[in-house]
């Protein structure tokens, strides 16, 4: 059962659930197809594009970089009782951003398509920080 308090910002708690269960099929994607040839001495793949092996380990890479200030100015939102509606509605737009970027960084080389989720998904991030601020003033 779930804090009375919080029940307004369920939306919110669902999209972090549900970025945890993305980061782990976004780190299972990024070690399918491997091979010795596509790796570095370091033990990544090699920066190419064109290879699918890399583009889904970028993917998750990029998705842990996001992690921690997401979580971080999501649930900051969520204590300081910042309006509902607004952090229910960009916690969604993070994570809708965030998988089109991992699906279209996987399937294409279509950077300007990626840079653009990016940019939504990152709007979206500094407006939950930007409300946690003012909730907490």
């Amino acid at each position: 059962m779930i804090l009375d308090g919080l029940s307004a910002y369920h939306p919110a708690l669902a999209v972090l659930g549900l970025w945890a269960v993305l980061l782990v099929v976004l780190s299972g994607l990024s070690l399918r197809g491997r091979t010795d040839d596509d790796l570095c001495a370091c033990g990544s793949p090699r920066r190419d594009y064109a290879n699918p092996v890399y583009r889904r380990h970028r993917a998750y890479h990029n998705a842990l970089e996001t992690n921690a200030p997401f979580l971080a100015a999501a649930v900051a939102a969520v204590l300081t009782g910042a309006a509902p509606f607004w952090v229910n509605g960009l916690c969604v737009v993070f994570l809708l951003a965030r998988v089109v970027m991992a699906v279209v960084h996987i399937r294409s080389e279509n950077q300007p398509l990626r840079s653009a989720c990016y940019a939504v998904g990152w709007f979206a991030l500094v407006g939950l920080a930007v409300l946690a601020v003012f909730a907490a003033l």
